[in-house]
């Protein structure tokens, strides 16, 4: 692994040689948010910018993605046969992603990529892009990465890590793929012997000003059913409106539907985001719900991230403490207070107390 520097001054001019290889991508604010957006001729990424208001996962897994066109003309050759969709695999680097949004890939490649099934969209748009990764200074109050297996610098899931030195980047290299855009960049100036240390102390010191904290060390030992019958669920149900908007804000949500489109003779087929907050998810085509209340949605989403992930995979929590979730719930419902209550959760069915 190998660090190199590169000038502020030399920051425009490398990211306009590496846009001659690469579709280049980053937060660009957008009236009060920032926003993932490719970057136009010139442009820079706002890497001021500490998180943006929804998750990069779309990058990689759009909201709406055309996977087949159809055709019910009777008199064409390919009547009802489906073609698969053009697609654009060109090589893309995202630039100025917090570790936290890098990392939720990996988690969330675990779903879509098994020993028995792969999605080849997926996995295709994530290998064809190379995720620049910047260092987080300043974590937002609601930011928990640290005990949710992430932190400000993180590495995993990046191609390279930048940290801002002030006058210059410190920036470490991860990967191959990494080492070719910054070739491409022409950023190959080795940074000094001590920048390593430089970059842990600065990892140290960012780490140190989160003070939101998760408690998960107990939730692999917890019985399923005694946890799924616990009576703090209709409390933490309560106010919930089943908007999604946690889901749709998430980097690990993953829940997706397969949709028909027709019209006149012509028709899609679509993989669009869905959502486990709403009652049509679960619905069977006889008309039952198993899921059929707002009780029985928001228990699922928290006991798949906090506790049937846990148990499936045997690692830690599908969550890298991003912090948006408690950010843009409308009705103040916590992660971090759920994750407390579950982890808290007594043999005799009682929730531990919590402030």
């Amino acid at each position: 692994m190998k660090t190199i520097k590169i000038e502020k001054g030399q920051w425009a001019p490398g990211l306009e040689k590496a846009a001659k290889a690469f579709r280049l991508i980053g937060p660009v604010k957008e009236k009060d948010f920032h926003s993932f957006k490719p970057l136009a001729n010139g442009a820079l990424p706002d890497l001021t910018c500490l998180n943006t208001r929804l998750s990069p996962k779309s990058l990689v897994y759009p909201q709406s993605e055309v996977m087949f066109t159809y055709s019910l003309d009777e008199g064409r050759e390919d009547h009802h046969q489906l073609k698969e969709a053009a697609k654009d695999y060109s090589t893309k680097a995202v630039i100025g992603i917090r570790p936290c949004d890098a990392k939720a890939f990996t988690l969330v490649r675990m779903n879509f990529d098994t020993p028995e099934y792969q999605d080849p969209y997926w996995l295709r748009a994530y290998e064809s892009t190379t995720f620049i990764g910047l260092g987080c200074t300043s974590p937002c109050s609601s930011c928990f990465c640290t005990s949710a297996g992430c932190g400000p610098y993180h590495e995993e899931g990046l191609d390279v890590l930048l940290a801002d030195a002030g006058d210059h980047y410190l920036a470490r290299v991860l990967t191959d793929k990494g080492a070719t855009f910054l070739d491409a960049a022409g950023w190959k100036t080795a940074a000094a012997k001590d920048a390593d240390k430089t970059v842990a102390a600065m990892a140290k010191a960012a780490e140190g000003k989160i003070t939101s904290f998760v408690q998960t060390e107990n939730l692999k030992s917890l019985p399923n059913n005694d946890l799924y019958s616990a009576t703090f669920w209709e409390e933490v149900s309560f106010a919930c409106i089943n908007c999604g908007t946690c889901t749709y804000s998430c980097p690990t949500c993953w829940c997706f539907d397969i949709q028909d489109e027709t019209r006149g003779a012509s028709g899609v087929r679509m993989k669009n985001w869905d959502s486990c907050m709403y009652p049509l998810f679960t619905l069977h085509g006889t008309g039952h719900n198993p899921r059929g209340t707002k009780l029985h949605r928001v228990r699922q989403r928290f006991m798949h991230k906090l506790k049937y992930f846990v148990d499936k995979y045997d690692r830690g929590i599908q969550c890298v403490g991003c912090g948006r979730c408690v950010r843009l719930c409308p009705v103040n419902i916590d992660i971090r207070r759920v994750a407390t209550l579950m982890n808290g959760f007594a043999a005799s069915g009682e929730a531990c107390a919590i402030d």
